[in-house]
């Protein structure tokens, strides 16, 4: 599949799609302790919003990628960008958990065509060290949104309330949809125009690599962390160790801190180490982060700052390795690829952040636990990935 230059996106509106999923989720975290209070329901039941949002983003996902082979890229991502702001209306308007969970997951199904389109924009417009360094410079650029998610989500939760953070979504959801209406080019190649691929021999395709499956596992664990760790973390300092909402927005700056360095260390050393040594190195240091969580949870506020800084390291020097990487071989299908690998994924991300729900008991030592399991999974996924190469 040829490059053609004259399609390819601009870096920003790349961030703008791939990271307002992230936004989404981020900003959500703050309120959760405010949202179990306003609308009387357990804090396992708020911590549903992560895991839901999960599930319906899978499908989503599944739907677009697709969608965009179908279509195009650029109509599926409209299309996407409508639903996505239909559930945020929804969400401002409802009074009732149960359709808060509804909508929640509308905006989750919407939102996705951000993650799976745009991966698949990039995937077909860089190749080679050149897709792994654009993939470490938006990763770069992202570390704002988990930095202005639960900033942003715990200020305006304490100046306004959380039905302010909802307003919010739908603001940035018209903007989103204006923006990319002007901006976004249509980069599906004339060949994927063509040719039709079922979703059987995708599927077929896709099983007979263990590579592929090996990386959506590692995958699944570094977001699964993530967002296990944005559904607890809430409790974690608010309740814990009784930090305001607008302090632990400050905490944000931590996981963008973690993000920035991974993806320039990622950047520097592509060019040194091969993927798979990357990979190893990154797993390493998040293991010596988690073990440091562990100090931290005994009621040391500066050592879970520290750990926490060295786990997201870890897990944001692999990602753009594993991104860039995981398909490979399958150009010629790689919207309807990106949409099976994604929805895969998605569902492991789903079913982790739900156990961190069922893990949740006020213990501070709950994450650092559930941390240090997805890490030896990944550990243990690398290995049959490197066995079987």
């Amino acid at each position: 599949m040829n490059n053609v230059l004259k399609k390819q996106p601009s870096i920003l509106i790349i961030i703008a799609l791939i990271g307002f999923p992230q936004i989404s989720e981020s900003i959500f975290t703050p309120i959760l302790p405010a949202l179990s209070s306003g609308m009387h329901v357990s804090a396992q039941k708020t911590q549903l919003t992560m895991s839901t949002y999960f599930l319906m983003f899978a499908f989503g996902v599944l739907f677009f990628g697709w969608l965009s082979d179908k279509h195009g890229r650029k109509p599926a991502m409209l299309f996407g960008l409508a639903i996505y702001l239909l559930g945020n209306i929804g969400l401002l308007y409802t009074e009732n958990f149960s359709y808060i969970l509804v909508f929640r997951m509308v905006q989750a199904f919407g939102a996705s065509a951000g993650s799976v389109i745009t991966q698949t924009i990039m995937r077909e417009s860089f190749y080679g060290i050149e897709g792994e360094k654009v993939f470490a410079k938006v990763g770069a650029a992202l570390a704002l949104s988990p930095a202005l998610g639960p900033l942003i989500g715990g200020y305006l939760q304490s100046s306004y309330g959380y039905r302010s953070v909802f307003a919010t979504l739908v603001s940035m959801a018209v903007a989103l949809l204006l923006y990319t209406g002007v901006r976004l080019p249509e980069t599906r190649n004339v060949d994927t125009i063509e040719k039709h691929v079922s979703w059987i021999v995708a599927i077929k395709e896709l099983a007979k690599s263990s590579k592929v499956w090996g990386y959506a596992v590692l995958i699944s664990g570094v977001n699964g962390i993530l967002f296990s760790y944005y559904a607890e973390a809430p409790f974690v300092f608010i309740k814990g160790f009784q930090l305001s909402t607008v302090q632990y927005g400050w905490t944000g700056l931590i996981i963008a801190g973690a993000i920035l360095s991974g993806s320039i260390i990622t950047n520097f050393l592509a060019n040194i180490l091969t993927g798979f040594q990357l990979i190893e190195i990154s797993l390493v240091v998040s293991l010596l982060g988690v073990l440091v969580m562990f100090c931290g949870a005994n009621r040391h506020l500066n050592l879970m700052f520290v750990s926490i800084l060295f786990v997201f390291i870890g897990l944001n020097m692999m990602l753009p390795i594993v991104l860039s990487q995981a398909l490979i071989g399958f150009e010629h299908i790689i919207g309807l690829a990106s949409g099976i690998f994604s929805f895969a994924y998605y569902m492991l991300i789903s079913a982790l952040t739900y156990l961190m729900t069922i893990m949740h008991n006020g213990s501070l030592f709950a994450l650092p636990t559930y941390v240090l399991i997805l890490l030896m999974a990944m550990t243990l996924s690398l290995i049959l990935i490197k066995d079987r190469k």
